[in-house]
């Protein structure tokens, strides 16, 4: 394939990857959207692999298909639920993609420079695609490309190791509570300044053993910067390491001067930055405090909370539905773990049926990954007009007879509103307590992913149906015909 066709390539699988995003906004363009994603990079690999300056197919052809197969093979034993701790996974291979693709351009470069002193000829040099093109590069170039392989060493270590412990926190396996090494943020920026000096020695020929140490160092500042960062801010940190992923791949496409994969990169490092934006704001916190800092702090002692929890059975429940005329349902992370979804499409059917108004309240940030319980209602068959986001519904709950809450807490938790010594103070949540009837399903009394108590529970409106999500709405089906 011809370098001008390769080009072309690059430009239809770019206008692919941007349809792909721009369909994403909405719920029913997604699925053409993902097609557009997945054409696009069927495009890219292609044109990629059929390039005029690439070499070893047989190596290239074995690594696509281990690749492909353990896709597929991920991809049918991962469940919806744990969609979070799969993405934060696979932000970890596009880092440490980036970290060898950095090394290696370096140790091309070094053998092209000794070569050069070695006078050889470019004939005699045997050398193809990316050394070639680093041979006709001048001192400036040469410098420019240094920069390049720093920032994308650099920036993909970060993503490496930054992405594993995130993935280590959302799967369990790592405590979600914030923690940090003695020092704290200045242990994080004194390792910073360390790398940025390492960089300047390899910027004025120091070799490569610069760029191991950056390595080395760039990977514990993501490793402590996001140990260092609570359980509930999880949704806010992996879309940013999309965000640094995204930077990672652009880096590296100005290293090795593949224009697809500086503005793929550019694309989802951008998109990755908004989107954590919108989240702190959803949340009502600061990017910087969110990578900086953990979740939240608390500026004096909690308030007092007065009451008890009522529990109510499977039978009050499917009585105070069966007189209501109005329902809202708000799901969270609870009810992706106890793959209920089904189970609420299927009780949402049956009360539409019977004339009553059924609702989903979603907000922004509910689950661990944004758009989590859109996805999993929509695999539910659950019709998108019925689901509404947080801003579209709030005002709605003082008419509404009956909310169940299924799985959340936080984002349901009006001491976000009430107390200002909250750790989750400001932040806006579902005011769900202003409803006539409150029903909230989850397993037992304990507090949620952040540890933080719920005033809700002990409303005088609230109820606590206990149990099993599943278990407790395919209770309520069998009462509910």
């Amino acid at each position: 394939m011809s370098y001008g066709l390769v080009q072309a390539s690059y430009v239809a699988a770019s206008v692919l990857f941007i349809l792909a995003l721009g369909g994403l906004s909405n719920q029913e363009k997604a699925k053409r959207a993902i097609w557009y994603g997945i054409v696009g990079m069927a495009i890219a690999v292609i044109a990629t692999v059929l390039g005029p300056q690439v070499q070893s197919y047989w190596l290239l052809v074995m690594m696509i298909a281990i690749g492909s197969v353990g896709g597929v093979v991920v991809a049918q034993r991962v469940e919806m639920t744990e969609m979070p701790q799969l993405v934060a996974a696979l932000h970890s291979f596009v880092g440490l993609a980036a970290v060898f693709i950095g090394l290696n351009a370096d140790m091309m470069l070094s053998t092209v420079e000794a070569l050069k002193a070695a006078g050889t000829p470019l004939g005699e040099a045997d050398l193809s695609g990316f050394g070639q093109s680093l041979w006709k590069k001048d001192a400036v170039e040469i410098a420019i490309l240094k920069v390049e392989v720093f920032l994308g060493i650099f920036i993909g270590a970060v993503t490496f190791t930054g992405s594993v412990i995130a993935f280590g926190k959302l799967a369990g396996k790592v405590d979600g509570k914030p923690v940090q090494l003695p020092g704290g943020h200045m242990l994080n920026a004194g390792a910073l300044v360390v790398a940025v000096l390492l960089g300047l020695l390899y910027f004025n020929g120091a070799g490569i053993w610069t760029m191991v140490l950056v390595t080395l160092i760039a990977g514990f500042i993501g490793w402590h910067l996001i140990l260092g960062i609570g359980g509930a801010d999880m949704p806010v940190v992996v879309s940013m390491l999309n965000s640094y992923s995204g930077w990672a791949a652009a880096a590296i496409g100005f290293t090795l001067g593949n224009d697809l994969l500086i503005v793929v990169g550019a694309l989802v490092g951008s998109s990755g930055a908004i989107l954590s934006y919108i989240m702190c704001v959803a949340m009502n916190r600061k990017f910087i405090n969110v990578i900086l800092g953990g979740f939240g702090g608390t500026t004096g002692p909690a308030m007092e909370i007065d009451g008890e929890q009522i529990a109510i059975d499977a039978d009050g429940v499917a009585a105070a539905l069966e007189e209501a005329d109005s329902v809202i349902i708000v799901p969270g992370y609870g009810m992706a773990v106890a793959q209920a979804q089904q189970s609420v499409s299927e009780l949402t059917r049956r009360l539409r049926a019977k004339g009553k108004e059924v609702r989903f309240g979603i907000h922004p940030v509910a689950g661990r990954l944004p758009g989590h319980m859109n996805v999993l209602l929509a695999e539910a068959k659950v019709p998108y007009d019925y689901v509404l986001e947080m801003d579209e519904i709030n005002d709605d709950f003082p008419e509404t007879d009956v909310v169940i809450v299924i799985g959340s807490n936080d984002i349901v938790n009006p001491a976000a509103q009430e107390d200002p010594n909250s750790p989750i103070a400001g932040m806006p949540v579902l005011e769900v307590w202003k409803a006539k009837q409150v029903f909230v399903s989850k397993r037992g009394q304990g507090t949620g992913y952040s540890g933080i108590e719920n005033p809700l529970f002990y409303k005088e409106n609230t109820r606590m149906f206990y149990g099993d999500a599943k278990a407790s709405v395919d209770a309520l089906l069998q009462r509910i015909s």
